[in-house]
């Protein structure tokens, strides 16, 4: 079974979807890694997107070397059915500031793909994973920053895609979007 659209929303030009799935088989324009700030792809999302999108993914974010914690850069999507890889570094649970910081990566990762000419893009709950961030508040954070750049920003991706593999995130993306 393919990736399944739970709930959708518009908000100014855009289409916000809470999709329940696997990141890598998004037939969007760009995906978005939750990365950490050397680009290194071992586990979690970034090392299942390197597995199906092919070692290039990996190879280009070495030339890249290094993005600060809050900020994006962008690789080709390799062997994906997405033509790029937007790797957003969110924080780690117990940096401090975490709010600011995760919100600053997702607009990063929109900045990106704005300059990519992105029109659709699928992104996951940055920092929930291996970082620690707990999933409501991160999910929250994320929503709330996709909605405020939407409205700011009209040359945003058309369709944002907020992406989960499992049943409690997903929850999480959907509780957001309703308060929002």
């Amino acid at each position: 079974m393919g990736n399944v659209v739970i709930q959708e929303t518009r908000h100014n030009h855009a289409t916000i979807q809470v999709v329940h799935g696997d990141i890598t088989l998004e037939a969007v324009d760009a995906i978005v890694n939750a990365a950490n700030s050397r680009l290194q792809h071992g586990g979690g999302i970034a090392g299942a997107i390197v597995r199906r999108g092919g070692r290039v993914i990996q190879e280009e974010s070495n030339r890249i070397g290094f993005v600060p914690v809050g900020g994006a850069a962008s690789t080709s999507g390799g062997r994906l059915a997405a033509k790029y890889v937007i790797h957003a570094v969110g924080p780690m649970w117990g940096q401090g500031q975490e709010p600011r910081k995760l919100a600053s990566a997702v607009r990063s990762a929109l900045d990106e793909a704005v300059k990519l000419s992105v029109n659709s893009i699928s992104i996951p709950a940055i920092s929930s994973g291996i970082f620690g961030y707990p999933k409501e508040a991160a999910c929250k954070v994320i929503v709330d920053t996709v909605i405020s750049y939407v409205l700011d920003n009209p040359n945003a991706p058309k369709t944002i895609r907020l992406c989960a593999i499992d049943q409690q995130t997903v929850n999480a993306f959907v509780k957001a979007l309703d308060r929002s």
